[in-house]
């Protein structure tokens, strides 16, 4: 059973920098593709980049596109998401997922795991 845990979240001014791990526990990441999602306040989850089990292929939403960037280290087990001239409206909860493929910017739904979240504020 994989188990997943987020870090890397917290308070950062806007047009600041973020990197986000998803350290994965109990089974092998590289099984599986990594998708990155974003619960700003009030609203819904939103898949807003997936990775393919290749590593070869990297999906964003238009929101995130050019600023943020999905990697993996299948070595530590571990996926990333580097986050760079973040703004208020990245503010929220963000959680990484493993399923068997990326469907554009997430992944497939329903995935096979989720882990339990690191919250990110934007603020000044």
């Amino acid at each position: 059973q994989l188990q997943l845990v987020e870090s890397g979240g917290g308070l950062v001014q806007p047009g600041g920098s973020l990197r986000l791990s998803c350290a994965a526990s109990g089974g092998t990441l590289g099984h599986y593709a990594v998708g990155w999602f974003h619960r700003a306040p009030g609203e819904g989850r939103e898949g807003i980049s997936c990775l393919s089990m290749s590593g070869d292929r990297a999906n964003y939403a238009d929101s995130v596109k050019g600023r943020f960037t999905i990697s993996r280290d299948n070595a530590k087990n571990t996926a990333y998401l580097q986050m760079n001239s973040l703004q208020a409206e990245d503010t929220g909860d963000y959680f990484c997922a493993a399923a068997q493929g990326c469907a554009g910017a997430e992944t497939y739904i329903p995935a096979d795991w989720w882990g339990q979240g690191t919250q990110v504020t934007v603020s000044s």
